[in-house]
């Protein structure tokens, strides 16, 4: 009898390092190379489970003293927008969409260096150059688009890399021009792929990690059917302050037990 082995890479554990969401903490990853024929069937899986891609990394957060990082995706068919989603819906209802083969240029990096320089002057991406953007829009084993925004004027207004899931679309990371404030643009891109995944007939947008008590990703809270990754299960979030981030050193499993609850494809079609 022919038997069809698991698609099980190996996982790494990264070294602690500031974490960037939450002051005083230190962030851990636990992580997996993304590469080979099965890549696209290994990251549909493992995105299921909280895993995000970066160019071709899967990750999860692995912190030995805190769990606060929760992996969010928006349920499309329970999306109900709220009046403020309807007047930004509204205010740019004059830029035009395109989507493009995952292919960096020029017009693309000077938009995402304004971005970088008025909203995140001193992250880590602050110093990535031409080449590092280029890999990161380029570099990816699977599906992905990136998916611009037109203003009338034909100027490049926005952008998202975009992954598609066998279940939903996942906006890996956005950018825009940051001197439109009233536009909201952040927000928008997440409506606007809310329609694109309807239209496709996929029942989820995955937004990244929502981190309580980060201003950083704490808009992401403001989306009507929101579900987050808790405790080896998709569940949604009522009430956000229910989720307070624990710091004990109990607070998440050994490295050990999380690796053998991952859960891989089979090889087989």
């Amino acid at each position: 009898m022919r038997h069809s082995l698991p698609l099980a890479p190996q996982f790494y554990v990264t070294a602690p390092q500031p974490c960037p969401y939450l002051e005083g903490r230190m962030e851990r990853k636990l992580f997996t190379a993304l590469q080979g024929d099965n890549a696209q069937k290994i990251n549909d899986s493992l995105s299921k489970q909280g895993f995000r891609r970066s160019q071709n990394v899967l990750y999860r957060p692995s912190c030995a003293d805190c769990a606060a990082c929760f992996s969010a995706r928006i349920n499309v068919e329970k999306f109900q927008p709220r009046r403020s989603h309807k007047r930004l819906i509204k205010r740019n209802a004059t830029l035009t969409r395109r989507a493009t083969s995952p292919w960096a240029t020029e017009e693309q990096y000077d938009l995402f260096r304004t971005y970088l320089d008025a909203r995140h002057a001193t992250g880590g991406m602050a110093d990535m150059d031409v080449f590092e953007f280029g890999a990161m829009i380029e570099e990816t084993p699977i599906r992905s688009r990136v998916i611009e925004y037109i203003n009338p004027d034909d100027a490049l207004t926005a952008v998202c890399l975009t992954d598609m899931f066998d279940d939903g679309l996942s906006m890996v990371y956005s950018f825009y021009d940051p001197h439109l404030p009233r536009h909201s643009l952040g927000t928008w891109m997440i409506l606007d792929h809310i329609e694109i995944a309807r239209s496709a007939g996929l029942p989820y947008v995955y937004l990244g990690y929502w981190v309580p008590g980060s201003d950083k990703m704490g808009y992401k809270a403001q989306f009507d059917a929101l579900e987050i990754y808790f405790k080896g299960n998709w569940q949604p979030l009522n009430n956000p302050d229910d989720y307070q981030a624990d710091t004990h050193p109990l607070s998440t499993d050994p490295i050990a037990e999380q690796v053998a609850n991952i859960s891989f494809p089979d090889s087989r079609g």
